[in-house]
């Protein structure tokens, strides 16, 4: 019964891995898309200022300040998904949110589990 039991908490514990890095990977794909927003509203300021230029003109203030807003907008986001996705990131390598091993199988000593190597790094690219 014990082997069910351990069978049973390594497949949750696959599963729970599985879900995060899934999670995570939801994650740099939303930061990807936000900074391609963010990309865009810079874009649109940019040919916002060159029509107002080939005219003549100077951008006005109204037209700066919604662009302004936009690009402002989306750079706070992109903070918000990165610092989510870096958290995420942290959690999934360094185990948290896990559980701890309850077995009370005496055959595995505590902490010989295969894990990957904790490189000490928080950094994440």
């Amino acid at each position: 019964m014990a082997l069910w039991n351990r069978l049973r908490e390594e497949l949750d514990r696959a599963g729970r891995v599985a879900q995060s890095a899934f999670d995570e990977g939801r994650l740099r794909l939303d930061l990807l898309r936000a900074r391609q927003t963010a990309d865009r509203f810079a874009q649109r300021l940019g040919y916002a200022v060159y029509r107002a230029r080939l005219a003549g003109t100077e951008l006005g203030a109204d037209e700066y300040a919604a662009h302004s807003a936009n690009i402002t907008a989306a750079e706070a986001e992109i903070t918000r998904i990165q610092t989510l996705a870096n958290e995420a990131s942290r959690k999934r390598k360094s185990g948290d949110g896990a559980p701890p091993n309850t077995s009370t199988d005496s055959s595995t000593p505590p902490g010989s589990e295969s894990r990957a190597p904790d490189t000490g790094s928080t950094n994440v690219p």
